[in-house]
């Protein structure tokens, strides 16, 4: 076993290297352990041999928070020179037989094409517009402190019109604030992301904070795919000294050089098993315990052409989500929630060659698609997205070229977070937003002298935004190194 080194991380996701980032800043030795070939967990982006030249982002596609996080703002990855691209249409809802419902990045144009809708969506949304970084921060927080934003008259009067709109959205009541299905599908397309019930907190907290971030910095994607991403922080964590190990699977604390901290970018269940044998047995039993969410099942398509949306609006946007109406939504997500494979399943939808051209070759494009689905299910899911695809773009069949498709049940082969094709590495509630992966002050630490979880296991919640291990590592600066003060991630000539 080596010696000498400062801090240790396991996985190397967007929360991990975040963490190794953040340590290596603050002057320590760290060393990276992935255990795949490749590196960033589910911000990677590679060539799957279904066409030469033609690559597919793993997991994430698009990153509403790439841009607008605060540890991401802090690290600003557009002066390191990667190019962003943000469509004019956030995010798209198609609805049959009419006109698709779609959330410009400028909210006046969103409501304009509403239509008679038009003023309740302002309604919802322009308060929350005035003070964007309050709703970041109250969403992206740790859950166990106040930060500085929202300590002031006008801040704590944002959480109050966030916490109504987002509770108006979690209750049977929340078809009164949005009344039109244009804006009632629109908003829980966004929703749905969380994988979720509807209505429920978890799912309104999601939808709330993104909507208001796709009016404000938009959803924008990286040029080139989403492991522009994990590049520039490797980039930077070797510039600070710090080193990445692939193809490093750790089963054990014991296969790790001896370290003053750990932190682990795992499942719970995948820390439990890391620090077998030493943790606290309550700790262990939280760990062993946290229960897993519904699950989302992957296909990637290469495809000759753009998809044939029956409206075609909606082939301008970055995001689309498919699954009808509000209710129908409601209802796919609930036959998923009871362990059923429902015949219409919620699907997001990106195509990266209409604000990336690049990934187009030779007249072939990739397309990037989820369904949701029941946690572990065995099932093969690309007649389900096919299906769910061609009943709003005619003739998509036909433009398929293609196809890799993972079940849930074989989500973790590629990511071991994602057990059972959980890619939220744990059930989205309020209460688990809270307690996550325990109920503990400290949900960072594992109960056991320098060991930490940093993953989307821990609050704020998942998504690739860093502040999980930012938070993590910040911890374990103060309490392992003596670190009170948190350090910059902003570029400089070393980065």
């Amino acid at each position: 076993m080596s010696t000498g080194v400062d801090a240790v991380v396991v996985g190397s996701g967007p929360n991990g290297m975040a963490a190794a980032v953040t340590l290596a800043r603050a002057g320590l030795s760290v060393q990276v352990f992935e255990a795949q070939p490749t590196i960033g967990g589910g911000a990677r982006t590679l060539d799957l041999g279904l066409a030469a030249g033609i690559t597919h982002d793993i997991c994430s596609a698009v990153h509403p928070l790439a841009i607008a996080s605060p540890f991401f703002v802090d690290f600003d990855l557009r002066a390191r020179g990667m190019e962003l691209t943000t469509p004019e249409i956030s995010y798209a809802q198609p609805l049959d037989g009419k006109p698709a419902a779609l959330a410009f990045h400028d909210l006046d144009e969103t409501v304009d094409r509403l239509g008679e809708a038009g003023p309740e969506w302002r309604r919802f949304f322009a308060p929350l517009l005035d003070r964007v970084d309050d709703a970041i921060w109250l969403s992206l927080g740790d859950k166990r402190s106040v930060p500085e934003t929202l300590r002031d008259v006008p801040g704590i009067a944002n959480i109050v019109k966030f916490g109504l709109r987002l509770l108006g959205q979690a209750s049977p009541a929340w078809n009164i604030p949005l009344s039109h299905e244009s804006t009632q599908s629109l908003f829980t397309g966004v929703a749905a992301h969380a994988i979720g019930g509807l209505p429920a907190m978890g799912t309104a907290a999601t939808a709330t904070m993104l909507s208001t971030v796709a009016h404000a910095g938009g959803w924008p994607s990286p040029i080139g795919g989403s492991q522009a991403i994990i590049d520039h922080l490797v980039a930077d964590l070797e510039a600070h000294g710090g080193t990445v190990t692939a193809n490093a699977r750790i089963d054990h604390v014991s296969d790790l050089p001896a370290a003053r901290a750990y932190l682990l970018d795992t499942s719970a269940l995948g820390a439990a098993q890391i620090f077998s044998g030493l943790l606290p047995a309550q700790v262990d039993k939280a760990l062993r315990g946290f229960k897993q969410g519904n699950a989302a099942a992957k296909v990637d398509f290469v495809l000759n052409g753009p998809v044939p949306w029956s409206d075609p609006e909606v082939g301008r946007a970055g995001t689309i989500h498919v699954g009808g109406t509000r209710a129908q939504m409601a209802a796919a997500e609930a036959q998923v929630t009871n362990g059923r494979m429902p015949a219409d399943p919620v699907c997001l939808v990106s195509d990266p060659t209409v604000f990336d051209p690049s990934r187009e070759v030779n007249g072939l494009r990739p397309l990037w698609t989820y369904a949701h689905v029941p946690f572990d299910c065995p099932l093969d899911p690309t007649e389900y997205i096919t299906r769910q695809i061609e009943r709003f773009a005619p003739g998509f069949r036909d433009r398929i070229v293609a196809h890799n498709a993972i079940p849930a049940s074989e989500m973790a082969g590629h990511n071991q977070n994602y057990i059972g094709g959980d890619i939220a590495t744990g059930v989205v509630s309020f209460y688990r937003m809270m307690a996550r992966p325990r109920l503990s002050w400290d949900n960072y630490s594992l109960g056991v002298p320098g060991a930490f979880l940093c993953s989307a296991a821990t609050p704020p919640a998942p998504g690739v935004h860093g502040m999980n291990g930012w938070f993590a590592a910040r911890r374990a600066l103060k309490t392992r190194f003596g670190i009170t003060e948190a350090p910059s991630l902003a570029p400089n000539p070393a980065s």
